[in-house]
């Protein structure tokens, strides 16, 4: 599995680069034919993988309620987000995958609550299958990532 969390670590780079390159505007650019935006997916990444690999296996989660409501499942970007929020997502696309891999190396993922994913349909049955569900999760993020930037 630290394969995967590898895997998790350079997409969120390509994030990252996306964050520190492209103009704020843009990042909140909602073009004509989609529902988000680029720093929406970037938040809901963050979210997704707090929700599916800490609070489904019983685990305290490194985010904010605030961060989970506002780029959950079933969220679309509501306000303008600022220069500032940008900063903390930056900071937690890499302070929350290193405090998971550490916590991985620990061992403490141990029970976890069976969960069917709105996505494909799968029912994640362990922490192993949903850590592998949120590699595939970011994976196709990076893919509306770059959908977004064409169509701005």
């Amino acid at each position: 599995m630290s394969f995967s969390i590898e895997i998790l670590s350079k997409t969120r780079n390509f994030f990252k680069q996306h964050l520190e390159t492209i103009p704020l505007e843009d990042l909140n650019k909602i073009p004509e034919g989609f529902n988000n935006n680029i720093i929406w997916n970037i938040g809901h990444i963050i979210v997704t993988q707090q929700l599916l690999n800490y609070k489904l296996s019983g685990l305290p989660m490194l985010i904010s309620e605030d961060l989970i409501k506002k780029y959950m499942k079933g969220t679309k970007p509501a306000v303008y987000i600022t220069k500032d929020e940008v900063e903390v997502l930056k900071g937690l696309l890499f302070s929350t995958i290193d405090q998971f891999r550490e916590d991985y190396k620990k061992g403490i993922f141990k029970n976890f609550q069976e969960y069917t994913v709105s996505t494909t349909g799968n029912t994640l049955k362990s922490f192993n299958e949903s850590l592998e569900f949120v590699v595939f999760h970011e994976g196709m993020h990076l893919g509306y990532v770059m959908a977004l930037l064409r169509a701005i």
